[in-house]
């Protein structure tokens, strides 16, 4: 409860955190914004694609020209200001960065500059969710191997619902189910970002005034985004995905605890311990009141008549037999709380989630029927979509993972709603990426166990 009073003292000594951020899109503006309100951090480096566009960025969220440094690093790092450039292997290897914030979004990029940052010594903080989900688990070891932190992003849904886990079991809780929220119809699977807006629930100009980019909102509604963030959670929480996919039941935040209970009482689970998400639409497209749309549940159980009578004795809200309940953050707010992950790492030594187990993967199932020859788009484009599996069914049927179908070229056809395997995909493929990935599976095939631990 003590770390806004810490970065106080860090601020008061003339010591701030020193980071450097890779990246500066939605989620970056949004951590850019609160930046400028807090003691004890000092961004000394953004570095971006375009950093025309990262500029013009922090100019919208408030940044000043006398806050920002055009000439180097180095003098960033002595002046107090934050440099904007290009170049993410020198912000990586400045000696004067402790933490580096990876943010593109790309996964195949992400992977490549967290695992340089390991090798430079500094801890990561890993938004790019799409790299974890199907190689955090070699993430997490790499960094470990190079005596360095490696830690999810807070503000985003996985960390939120991770932190919720970790609540009821330091409580003395058995979880039964964790995962977040959703607006979810069965036919979302095809949207496209040509079509995107038309079902979240913004107009075009709304979105274009936000700098939002569709293919990246796109990834939320078509099913990706929630069966990537399920993976994290599983992969952190030590949790099981759904034999067959995520269900994305309807309901409220007090279904939750009917809902996330195993079938053989009445809920949706396969059994206990599985990750899921709760869907804020009816399926004939009805608005259910008090969502949890923007959040994150636990679900966890009552398993004895004392911890029952305790339920019914503060009148808090149970499923119908008084033995399952729920905690939940209805509301997450992205890149505004990321510097919760900053202090926590930086001030408790403390990853705000790491993953420790692959138990959850994303294969890229087909939105339509593609032919040879066509180039994958990945999460969020017009090709495939993400769809949650066991890490051990995934492995075993050769799924391609979604954060690698990306600029992949098509040797087989591949009919709209099946998976795309290895075997589909021109093979020519040789990145840091794919390498760790092949890394994971080797290790898990050698084990031969049902998940690599």
């Amino acid at each position: 409860m003590s770390l806004y009073r810490q970065l106080l003292e860090r601020g008061e000594r003339d010591d701030p955190i020193r980071i450097g951020m890779i990246g500066a899109g939605k989620f970056g503006t949004m951590f850019l914004a609160q930046a400028l309100r807090l003691p004890g951090i000092h961004l000394i480096g953004v570095v971006d694609l375009v950093p025309d566009n990262a500029l013009s960025n922090m100019e919208l969220v408030g940044w000043s020209a006398e806050q920002v440094c055009q000439s180097s690093l180095a003098e960033a790092a002595r002046t107090g200001r934050t440099y904007i450039g290009d170049d993410w292997e020198a912000l990586v290897a400045c000696p004067q960065i402790d933490i580096v914030i990876e943010c593109t979004g790309n996964p195949v990029a992400a992977v490549r500059h967290c695992l340089r940052a390991f090798e430079e010594g500094k801890d990561v903080i890993n938004v790019t969710v799409e790299a974890d989900a199907f190689c955090g688990v070699g993430l997490s070891r790499r960094a470990a191997s190079s005596g360095v932190k490696y830690s999810m992003a807070y503000g985003d849904q996985p960390a939120l619902a991770c932190e919720l886990v970790d609540w009821a079991r330091t409580c003395g809780f058995k979880v039964v189910a964790a995962g977040r929220g959703h607006k979810w119809l069965p036919h979302y699977r095809q949207s496209t970002p040509d079509t995107v807006w038309d079902h979240w629930g913004l107009t075009r100009e709304q979105a274009e005034r936000g700098r939002l980019n569709p293919k990246m909102f796109n990834a939320f509604l078509d099913g990706s985004k929630p069966a990537i963030e399920s993976a994290a959670i599983a992969n952190a929480a030590g949790l099981d995905a759904p034999e067959n996919g995520l269900l994305f039941p309807p309901g409220g935040i007090d279904d939750i605890p009917n809902l996330m209970r195993p079938k053989s009482e009445g809920g949706v689970l396969e059994r206990k311990g599985m990750v899921e998400v709760a869907s804020c639409l009816t399926r004939d497209g009805s608005q259910i009141p008090h969502d949890i749309r923007k959040g994150v549940w636990v679900c966890f159980e009552g398993d004895t008549e004392y911890l029952r009578n305790c339920f019914e004795e503060y009148k808090v809200v149970t499923d119908e037999s008084g033995r399952y309940m729920c905690n939940y953050k209805r509301w997450h707010l992205i890149g505004l709380e990321l510097a919760y992950s900053v202090a926590s790492l930086a001030l408790r030594d403390e990853a705000t989630g790491v993953p420790a187990e692959f138990r959850a993967d994303v294969a890229a199932i087909a939105k339509r029927d593609l032919a040879p020859g066509e180039l994958l788009d990945g999460e969020g484009g017009f090709t495939v979509s993400g769809g949650l599996v066991p890490a051990a069914r995934s492995l075993k049927q050769g799924l391609l993972p979604l954060g690698l179908a990306h600029g992949i070229r098509l040797v087989r056809a591949v009919k709209a709603g099946s998976p795309v395997r290895w075997e589909d995909v021109d093979p020519a493929i040789d990145n840091e990426a794919f390498r760790l990935r092949k890394e994971i599976e080797g290790l898990h095939l050698s084990d031969g166990n049902e998940e690599v631990r």
